[in-house]
């Protein structure tokens, strides 16, 4: 899952940026309204956080501009503006939700995953054979047996389920995992796909993750055939 945090104070952006990424969450900042439209039409997201007081535009007209696009998500506004009359503005205007400032972090991680199970119409319950995954409580387990998996660990494969049986390449996965490009020399996907054998196919006759040549990894229970997918 990927977020974008648009906000100017810096501090407040580092404390969500490194809040969200903790949780399992790529995130991009933007610090002004320009940048933060750049980054819209670049990449897509499934959560903005939106700070409304930006110093090149106003939130609400940048909240604008993002529901014009023919496909936007779901947007968490985030202001020290707490007056109702602001808070309704800001609903009507197309917010899906409104915190105020200051807030407690555990407050506004509820409400990302609340608007990110409203917008996300796969199911929040995952199966594989007898590989489970349980999008809510971020729970892994299979045969029955809980697997502790790491936040990167958890998202990588919650993307390989919610893609079973289609390749992915590891541009695909860095891009939708991490907060950067994939530059054809990090084994860093290669690395997490490692680690997650080691704790769901390993010790299990049957064994999940494959290896696409030419491509990257898919997941699925090996009887399949796998359906051709081109890399973004």
């Amino acid at each position: 899952m990927r977020i974008l945090v648009v906000e100017d104070e810096k501090r407040i952006a580092d404390f969500l940026g490194r809040g969200l990424e903790s949780a399992g969450y790529a995130v991009d900042l933007a610090g002004d309204g320009a940048s933060a439209m750049n980054l819209v039409y670049a990449a897509d997201y499934d959560v903005i956080v939106l700070d409304l007081m930006l110093p090149d535009t106003d939130g609400l007209t940048l909240l604008g501009k993002i529901r014009d696009r023919k496909s936007s998500p779901p947007v968490l506004i985030l202001s020290a503006r707490g007056g109702l009359d602001d808070r309704v503005k800001g609903l009507e205007s197309g917010a899906d939700d409104y915190l105020v400032k200051p807030f407690a972090f555990v407050e506004l991680l509820a409400r990302v995953r609340a608007l990110l199970r409203r917008g996300q119409p796969a199911p929040e319950k995952l199966q594989a054979g007898d590989l489970c995954l349980d999008s809510t409580r971020r729970r892994v387990t299979r045969a029955g047996e809980n697997i502790e998996l790491a936040p990167k660990e958890f998202s990588i494969l919650e993307y390989l389920m919610r893609n079973r049986g289609r390749p992915l390449s590891r541009t695909m996965i860095v891009e939708h995992v991490w907060d950067m490009d994939y530059d054809g020399l990090t084994n860093i996907v290669d690395v997490y796909i490692r680690h997650l054998r080691s704790k769901i196919d390993d010790r299990f006759p049957v064994k999940l993750i494959q290896t696409v040549r030419g491509i990257g990894y898919m997941l699925d229970l090996p009887e399949r055939t796998p359906e051709p997918a081109s890399e973004r």
